[in-house]
């Protein structure tokens, strides 16, 4: 029996459930049931037989699921076309107001737009500047209660205007599309025949670098694309800018081109991937690339001729750092198919800094990134993508938190600034992917219950049980129908399941093993433990149903609960299912980068596994195609 209740679970081991869109979750029995420590546990069989509740019918015949409607499926979030915020054009026919009322004497604009205020009638109207619907807004609501100029003086353009245009031009050092914010400079020269015909084209340039200036302002502090229009894997609150403001800010400020700047994001993470981009952009060398026989399997000890092929890969592919660190090694490896324990160490340190299991086995995973991996297109594309995701985060993650970068399978532990530790994590497979979103860890739960989520309890478990309702009570599983303990083979399986509520006692084969961090959030993801240890050997960790499975979880646990290991493990061998409050809440970023710094600075490159930099890249292809069009 012990054997196969193991393999059941194994066989259930992803403790976390895709969005339910189908099925509703059981109103009675919620995971605060599940995770309320000192909870007791009513006995099923004191449930009187002759009790009626919502999909309980008594013991059920086997023979009843002759004939049972089709198996429901729970169908988790989806991927959308991305639709990108439309431009209007900025009404500049009521930006005449002020001046017609008299609130701005004509004297006091620059001499060469001391003109008739008929004439100015006649053309302001035709100034056209199309933006997004928050910066007409701003654009609008300034010029509208004034008609002193920004960018323009006496002489025309003024240094202002040309250190702003400077900065919009050089936007591709932050991950940015200089074109979003192209603007036609006026010349120095022009005809004093047609004054008119100046006059428009100062004002066209005025409004369009105001225009301009704001749209760069909002894409660095909030990002050009909307988040939560890509998947409904993405959950983040989008972050508002008040853009009214900046366009006084640049009109009294002496340093406009510093005051722009600063509006991109602060943090030491977004600094390194501005560093990365600008140096494989001024990289104009053809890459290189070495071929290994395709069926090659290295252990450390073996001789094998492909292994000068794999010393050579590991030149043109490893870091600076690591060729500096083993340099002697490298420089005096003659070609030998010898692999000594020297070069396995060089090996193994490649391994790591590529996030592969660092044991110095050269096979197939290895070999990817050896013969393959990123081209410099490759990398510079994750890049900008990293850099726009970043901008949905806060600008500086804090002092303390915990960071799961979910392509790089690690989390790691952040305090006073610096990484304290990092370890290996299991997160949700293709199927069942783990969301994108940022959080505040609460509670360390010791020997959890496990609330088996309705996907599981509809995709997986429902097969089962319709053909063994006493599949449950033989894997000692608990079931609450209606919030009333029940015992399995009671329910009628044939019925809904919205009412039904199963749960894992805490066990050595609970599916969460020791422990579980929780931060509340509304796609019931959290870090745990788990009995299937052997995962996190693979080098492919995308393998639960969506929650966060940790290597090290007493460490993790003892780190946001500011305490000790050793205090963490007297609390789970006490047994008893309790929840530890974490003293201070720690932010926790669930995140989603293929490219991302480690705590030396350098960027690393990860596999797209869920294949969302393919859909970023098609909201910034929208966005820009937005942009573009004519109005």
């Amino acid at each position: 029996m012990r054997i196969i209740k193991t393999a059941a679970v194994v066989a259930l081991m992803g403790s976390c459930a895709i969005a339910t869109m189908d099925v509703r979750p059981a109103a009675a029995f919620t995971l605060g049931d599940f995770i309320r420590a000192g909870r007791k546990k009513p006995d099923a069989q004191q449930v009187q037989p002759n009790q009626v509740l919502p999909g309980v019918g008594g013991m059920i015949d086997p023979q009843q699921n002759m004939g049972a409607k089709p198996l429901p499926k729970v169908t988790g979030p989806k991927y959308y076309t991305y639709k990108a915020e439309p431009l209007r054009r900025i009404s500049t026919d009521k930006l005449l107001d002020p001046v017609v009322t008299g609130s701005v004497r004509n004297d006091a604009l620059p001499p060469m737009l001391r003109t008739p205020l008929a004439d100015a009638r006649q053309f302001l109207p035709e100034i056209s500047v199309r933006a997004t619907g928050d910066v007409a807004k701003a654009v609008e609501a300034h010029y509208g209660a004034r008609m002193d100029y920004i960018w323009i003086g006496a002489e025309g353009v003024n240094s202002k205007a040309k250190a702003a245009v400077a900065v919009l031009a050089d936007a591709a050092k932050v991950g940015l599309d200089p074109q979003d914010y192209a603007v036609s400079v006026p010349a120095d020269t022009f005809d004093r025949g047609d004054m008119i015909a100046r006059e428009k084209e100062l004002l066209q340039f005025e409004i369009s670098l105001s225009a301009a200036t704001l749209t760069y302002v909002q894409d660095t502090v909030r990002g050009r694309i909307d988040p939560n229009k890509i998947s409904g894997y993405h959950d983040f609150k989008r972050k508002s800018v008040d853009l009214l403001p900046m366009l006084d800010k640049m009109s009294a400020s002496g340093d406009v081109a510093t005051l722009l700047n600063d509006q991109n994001p602060k943090s030491a993470q977004f600094a390194a991937l501005s560093v990365e981009l600008e140096k494989l952009r001024a990289d104009k060398s053809v890459e290189q690339r070495v071929e290994i026989a395709p069926d090659t399997l290295l252990k450390p000890g073996q001789s094998n001729p492909e292994l000068a092929n794999i010393i050579a890969g590991i030149r043109l592919k490893g870091s600076e750092t690591l060729k500096t660190e083993h340099a002697a090694v490298l420089a005096a490896y003659q070609g030998a198919p010898e692999y000594t324990p020297e070069l396995v160490a060089v090996v193994e340190a490649f391994q790591k800094e590529h996030g592969l299991k660092a044991d110095g086995v050269v096979g197939q995973a290895s070999l990817r990134i050896l013969t393959g991996g990123d081209t410099v297109s490759n990398k510079i594309d994750k890049l900008e993508i990293a850099m726009e995701q970043a901008r949905w985060l806060p600008d500086g993650l804090g002092d303390r938190y915990v960071f799961i970068n979910q392509p790089a399978f690690t989390a790691t532990y952040t305090d006073k600034g610096a990484e304290q530790f990092s370890m290996r994590v299991v997160v949700g497979s293709k199927t069942n992917q783990t969301y994108f979103f940022q959080d505040e860890i609460q509670t360390v739960e010791v020997n959890p219950y496990w609330g088996v989520p309705q996907s599981i309890i509809v995709n997986e478990m429902l097969p089962k049980l319709r053909s063994d309702p006493n599949y449950l009570d033989r894997m000692g599983y608990q079931v609450e129908v209606g919030g009333r303990p029940v015992p399995s083979s009671s329910v009628n399986w044939n019925g809904s399941t919205a009412s039904v509520a199963v749960r894992q006692p805490p066990s050595s084969d609970n599916a969460l093993g020791e422990l579980k961090i929780l931060f509340p959030n509304a796609h019931a993801i959290y870090m745990h433990d788990t009995p299937s240890k052997s995962f996190f050997k693979r080098d492919n960790r995308a393998l639960s149903h969506g929650c966060v499975r940790l290597a090290d979880p007493r460490r993790m646990a003892a780190a946001v609960l500011g305490t000790s290991v050793e205090d963490v493990g007297k609390e789970i061998a006490g047994g008893r299912n309790k929840a530890l409050q974490v003293p201070v809440k720690v932010p926790v970023y669930v995140a989603y980068f293929t490219a991302w710094p480690n705590k030396d600075g350098v960027v690393e490159y990860f596999n797209d596994v869920y294949e969302r930099d393919m859909y970023m890249d098609r909201a910034l292809d929208a966005t820009r195609d937005a942009r573009r069009a004519e109005g």
